[in-house]
């Protein structure tokens, strides 16, 4: 009998379910759960948030640390025809109940520990009307709200078996992100589009049944988020970790699950090489090295190499408003250190000048996006969403404007210059901090680097460098500066470097330059 297609996202995992249930899905702190667990467990839960009087369309909001109860949650909310908003355990109480109030989120799923965040941001989240509280029990009650057991749900409600009605342009998610200024907005994301995405990204990462994907990256972070999707899609094994803080425990893991596949933003490839330069370290069993947050610096390539002899490793560029933009083939990375690739299978991609009109090779634009993965808008946001959504080639459709300046070679290859709101206007001239940055994370010992314009009377703004060093490193300004003259044009050349301990961070694992001044 043939397999009924898939059209919506929690559909993934019935057919894995049904396929292979005694194969492990996640490894969560150590502790491995399999497919058919995960789907028992999840239609439990979609059976509670029905009693609790969730319907279609309603979002759920999910404030959990990564763990085996967060994975439950945003596939129990699917199956029950919710919308899951994932957020970072880290967020605190202002902002969390910003996100419960914007998004009119009927439920909230949480954890005990949680509560000095969660406890009075329910006082201002009129629409939730039920809470579920995962890890030590929890009694009582918040906003006149009963307090119930995540781990009572899950054992002791029946499974929801019947379809929600759900279709496939019906929201899955909200994926809320942070601006460089202002509230974080709701992206829309609908099953059609995070499935077309998961199949594009499966497509050129190569990825099988085989794979077992390492995600150290919170899951309220896009990134983080599809490394699960991915696996439950393909029938893999994701091995959850709740962070890189203590990158020892998480590399013992690494090497007891036999990982495959290890994703990164450049903060954690700065922390592992750092280790390695301290230590050899070397993963035969990964495959496949992929980074996007912020571009990898080319000159950190070779040493990966070392880490990861048997791996290719993938350049990409993305955003949360579309997931995923471009990708770099690993066997050209050598050819064109410096790019982020083309557009990801089934897309395309354009640069264009201010006035609309495409941009000549080389020539730097606004990096516009076209095809089934980009967002439906911004959750309450239309003015907001027309600036980022375009007409398009047909009446009626939309393009994603990114917003971000780029260069595209004669043979289509992108180069990503920097944020519309990072450029760095001085003397007359347009810096990209990237470019800066990348020549700053070729120098030896240096770890971290960060590029900002800051006001100055004569320039109109002045360059700044954030640096961060290795230990035992003794690298000076003047030596910096030194290597900056050699690499960059004059006006590119910082006037000040800053030595740091570290750089600061969001929570994502980017750094973080409103802290920076």
């Amino acid at each position: 009998m043939s397999q009924a297609p898939i059209r919506l996202l929690h559909e993934t995992l019935l057919h894995s379910a049904e396929r292979s249930p005694d194969k492990t899905v996640v490894i969560a702190e150590g502790a491995p759960h399999d497919y058919a667990e995960l789907l028992s467990s999840a239609q439990r839960l979609a059976g509670w948030l029905r009693a609790r009087g969730l319907q279609r369309g309603d979002r759920v909001t999910i404030v959990m640390d990564n763990s085996w109860a967060s994975v439950v949650s945003i596939y129990g909310v699917l199956i029950a025809g919710g919308v899951f908003v994932v957020v970072n355990p880290q967020t605190k109480a202002e902002k969390l109940e910003y996100i419960l109030e914007d998004s009119d989120s009927a439920v909230l799923l949480t954890e005990t520990h949680l509560a000095r965040s969660f406890v009075p941001a329910l006082d201002g989240a009129g629409y939730v009307r039920a809470v579920a509280c995962a890890g030590s029990p929890r009694t009582g009650a918040s906003a006149g709200l009963d307090i119930e057991s995540f781990a009572d749900a899950v054992r002791d409600t029946p499974p929801l078996l019947e379809p929600s009605g759900t279709i496939s342009i019906d929201l899955a998610a909200l994926i809320y992100t942070s601006g460089t200024t202002g509230n974080p907005k709701g992206v829309m994301m609908t099953h059609q589009s995070m499935l077309f995405t998961i199949e594009s990204l499966l497509e050129y990462l190569r990825l099988s049944a085989d794979h077992r994907i390492l995600n150290v990256l919170p899951l309220s972070f896009d990134y983080g988020l599809y490394q699960l999707l991915m696996a439950v899609s393909t029938g893999a094994t994701l091995v959850l970790e709740r962070s890189f803080a203590y990158p020892a425990q998480v590399l013992s893991r690494m090497e007891e699950a036999g990982v495959t596949v290890f994703p990164g933003v450049p903060t954690v490839y700065a922390m592992l090489l750092s280790m390695h330069r301290n230590k050899k370290l070397c993963f035969p069993s990964v495959t496949r090295v992929t980074n996007t947050a912020a571009a990898l610096p080319s000159s950190a390539v070779p040493e990966l190499r070392e880490v990861f002899p048997n791996a290719l490793i993938f350049r990409m560029y993305g955003m949360t408003e579309c997931k995923r933009v471009s990708y770099l083939e690993p066997e050209e990375i050598d050819e064109h250190p410096d790019s982020v690739g083309k557009a990801i299978p089934g897309t395309e991609v354009f640069v264009l000048k201010p006035d609309g009109q495409p941009a000549a090779p080389g020539e730097v634009g606004i990096l516009h996006v076209r095809g089934a993965h980009v967002m439906l808008g911004y959750w309450k946001l239309p003015d907001l969403s027309a600036e980022m959504l375009k007409p398009g080639r047909y009446p009626g459709e939309r393009i994603l404007c990114t917003q971000d300046y780029f260069k595209m070679d004669e043979q289509g290859y992108l180069y990503f210059v920097g944020r519309s709101d990072d450029i760095i206007k001085t003397r007359g001239e347009k810096v990209s901090p990237v470019e800066v940055e990348n020549v700053l994370h070729g120098i030896p010992g240096v770890r971290e680097a960060a590029v900002i314009g800051v006001p100055d009377e004569l320039l109109g703004q002045a360059i700044r460098a954030y640096v961060a060093l290795e230990p035992e490193a003794a690298v000076t300004e003047k030596e910096i500066k030194k290597v900056c003259l050699a690499r960059l044009e004059n006006f590119m050349v910082p006037r000040d470097v800053l030595f740091v301990a570290e750089l600061p961070k969001t929570a994502s694992g980017k750094i973080s330059k409103t802290g920076l001044d």
